[in-house]
């Protein structure tokens, strides 16, 4: 059965946990939806993973359709939701309906995602026209060169109170969740204690509702793993040792055979 957003709110309030990863293609997605995963997000951590950027901040609303449409061709069951990219949405509250509109037409997914605080006028806006909004909260990496790098956030007591209430002002303009990243397990727990909505976290700790990875980090498949991420499984090396292999073959007319 398809997932949907009041079951998120749901599984909170009985303490069922959200599994969620990104994808970024039609083989990738299909095989997580077909795992079960609960949530599929069209990260735009797609810039640094799949187009080769160093950050997510050249990444372009054309470049989110393509791939976005592309996952949710796949997808049966997992809510979509895909991520509004650097200065499509912080302008006004006027670009980002325009913005997560396209999405939303063009797509099929069922959602969209804003980062920072700074968002909440536009996620009043988008809900109020019946677009629903993931937060995100944290480490917001189109803010990478304001943050200064890749960072833990919320270290501090001032920075722990600033991210408790820009969660609760978040909560209040309709999310219908929060991804929190790479904030101390401690802190993250308490935001997730406070809100009536969903925490996803990456790099928060296991008090939120739920997790969610870059999948190309749980395949083994990036050239840097962040501290908090899991390798379930190496791929890259499974992926070298074939083709090597095949390289082999063919330069030794093993390949195609008779």
């Amino acid at each position: 059965m398809p997932v949907t957003i009041p079951q998120l709110i749901q599984w909170k309030k009985q303490g069922r946990k959200i599994a969620a990863l990104t994808a970024y293609d039609y083989a990738i997605a299909r095989i997580l939806d077909e795992a079960g995963v609960d949530l599929i997000l069209v990260g735009d951590s797609l810039g640094m993973v799949v187009l080769g950027y160093e950050t997510t901040v050249p990444v372009t609303l054309e470049e989110m359709l393509h791939h976005a449409k592309a996952v949710k061709r796949a997808v049966k069951n997992a809510l979509v939701v895909v991520d509004l990219p650097f200065l499509t949405y912080q302008v006004n509250p006027e670009q980002a309906i325009q913005s997560a509109g396209r999405v939303l037409k063009e797509t099929g997914a069922q959602a969209v995602k804003l980062e920072g605080v700074d968002s909440v006028a536009s996620i009043k806006k988008l809900v109020s026209v019946g677009i629903p909004v993931l937060g995100h909260i944290g480490l917001t990496p189109q803010s990478i060169h304001q943050l200064g790098g890749y960072r833990q956030q919320g270290k501090t007591l001032e920075e722990a109170e600033r991210l408790m209430q820009e969660a609760l002002d978040i909560q209040a303009a309709g999310a219908f969740a929060i991804v929190l990243e790479h904030i101390p397990t401690d802190l993250a727990t308490k935001i997730s204690e406070k809100l009536t909505v969903p925490t996803i976290g990456i790099g928060a700790g296991h008090g939120c509702d739920g997790q969610v990875l870059v999948i190309n980090d749980v395949l083994g498949l990036s050239d840097w793993q962040p501290p908090f991420a899991k390798v379930y499984v190496n791929l890259q090396a499974s992926i070298t040792k074939a083709v090597k292999n095949y390289c082999t073959d063919v330069r030794n007319q093993e390949f195609p055979t008779q």
